[in-house]
């Protein structure tokens, strides 16, 4: 029980917005490879993003992305978004209410006021 509350994270509202930018960039479709000199893995994505080997990492133990592991590594084994990152993505965290800006001294009055 207590690997997967290492796995999951308490909840997926707490994503960062470069986590939200790199799910964006997987969901367009992305590939792991590896280096065949280096052994270093790094993730492209459709569009030309490189995501390392960290950042690949966290969002795999978080559970949101998973990998075609029955493709070799060199050859790109395609990376997709499992079910908890596309809700991830589309479940926004609620914004504050937006408040008026308090008016400037000296500044035209906006909305016309009661006369007493």
């Amino acid at each position: 029980m207590e690997a997967n509350a290492a796995r999951s994270p308490a909840g997926h509202t707490d994503l960062k917005a470069r986590e939200i930018a790199l799910l964006l960039a997987i969901s367009q479709g992305a590939k792991l490879h590896q280096h065949l000199l280096t052994q270093r893995l790094s993730v492209v994505t459709g569009s030309g993003t490189r995501i390392t080997q960290q950042d690949y990492e966290r969002l795999e133990r978080a559970g949101l992305v998973q990998r075609d592991a029955s493709r070799a590594l060199h050859a790109g084994q395609p990376v997709t978004l499992t079910d908890a990152g596309r809700a991830a993505l589309t479940t926004r965290p609620a914004a504050p209410a937006a408040a008026s800006p308090a008016p400037r001294p000296g500044a035209w009055p906006t909305a016309p006021q009661a006369r007493r």
